[in-house]
């Protein structure tokens, strides 16, 4: 049965964006349906990107996930302006009443009072020092990041209470904060990863809209290296039957630039993302979609996702096991390891606040 796409927005509209649909939220009460009565339609504007503001009570978020390095993170930003289709933060968007489609792009929050609230929590009694982690949801320096600067005011509180960070990225404003990042680096207090899903810059435009080119990216690596800041270069995500081929190219390039640790992700397409990324699929590469989505469910026990702690991010099955076989022999050949080295908690120590009274000892 053909699929129905009477949702798709005109692709003028969507220019520079990555999802062809803007559909309702999950948890709305009506849905948003295009129907034709007989007048002539008038195109719709293009999406422009709009920025509201959060001040959220608390900033740090907690995980007990058996598949990450860290337990606890903080978002500078909801929603991303750079458009990945895959991106598994979309659904995250239906809470807040939008759409995991073009809006996820386009009506974007920030939380300009970030800083002083981690300020706050850092210097509660509970605290227990850990790695911070930033860019697990949506990138800290997406280009709103050049309007706000929220990420680099995180850092700064970060540096004064000698917190350590590690940071997700995609964003060249990282180099904006070289600076800071070398200084907590020397002291063992900050790590950085970024990701490559392609080193075909046709096929990166088409899969990250608003994202810099591969190239560019590996100049951040090489930029980051060379200021004393550890990079793990990222093939993520790998998308099978589509880049799964670039793994061990990605991974040479990255070390070539300056790398010393690697990983991947397989491709997840939690909620609402198996339909974006099917319609993407549908648009920009017809002649494999099939191909890739069945390699896909292959690897992902006959569904379009899976969300089993140990499985989620490097999937199941004869694919999945070669693919994590060509990765280790990679890490081998390059010398790259799968581990970053552990960040230092020791050196963590709350500033003295104003009005507070000094130590006699």
């Amino acid at each position: 049965m053909e699929k129905d796409h009477s949702d798709r927005i005109d692709a003028e509209c969507r220019r520079g964006r990555g999802a062809a649909s803007n559909s309702t939220g999950r948890f709305e009460g009506f849905q948003r349906v295009r129907v034709d009565d007989g007048w002539a339609e008038e195109p719709l504007p293009p999406f422009r990107t709009e920025v509201s503001i959060e001040r959220p009570k608390s900033v740090v978020s907690r995980n007990s996930s058996p598949d990450l390095r860290f337990d606890q993170s903080l978002n500078p930003y909801r929603g991303c302006e750079h458009g990945c289709i895959y991106c598994y933060a979309r659904p995250t968007h239906a809470w807040l009443g939008y759409s995991p489609g073009l809006d996820f792009e386009t009506k974007l929050i920030a939380r300009p009072d970030a800083a002083k609230q981690l300020e706050t929590e850092l210097r509660r009694k509970s605290y227990r020092v850990a790695p911070l982690a930033l860019g697990t949801n949506t990138d800290p320096y997406q280009p709103i990041e050049g309007r706000y600067r929220i990420t680099r005011q995180v850092l700064e509180v970060l540096e004064q209470f000698q917190n350590p960070v590690m940071i997700i990225t995609k964003g060249t404003l990282i180099e904006r904060d070289l600076d800071i990042l070398s200084r907590m680096a020397a002291k063992g207090l900050a790590q950085v990863g970024i990701s490559i899903t392609s080193l075909q810059p046709d096929l990166s435009r088409k899969m990250e809209p608003r994202v810099p080119s591969p190239k560019r990216r590996l100049q951040m690596i090489e930029r980051l290296s060379g200021a004393g800041v550890p990079v793990r270069v990222m093939a993520s995500p790998v998308v099978p039957g589509l880049t799964d081929h670039e793994l061990e190219p990605i991974m040479q390039a990255g070390r070539d630039a300056g790398a010393v640790a690697a990983s991947y992700i397989l491709l997840r397409l939690p909620g609402e993302v198996a339909e974006l990324f099917q319609e993407w699929l549908e648009e920009h590469y017809p002649d494999r979609a099939a191909k890739v989505m069945n390699r896909v469910r292959e690897m992902r026990g006959g569904q379009d996702y899976q969300s089993e702690f140990g499985q989620r991010m490097v999937g199941r099955g004869v694919f999945a096991e070669l693919l994590k076989q060509r990765f280790q022999k990679a890490c081998q050949r390059f010398e790259l390891t799968k581990l970053m080295p552990d960040l230092r908690c020791d050196l963590f120590e709350p500033p003295i606040a104003q009005g507070d009274q000094l130590s006699l000892f």
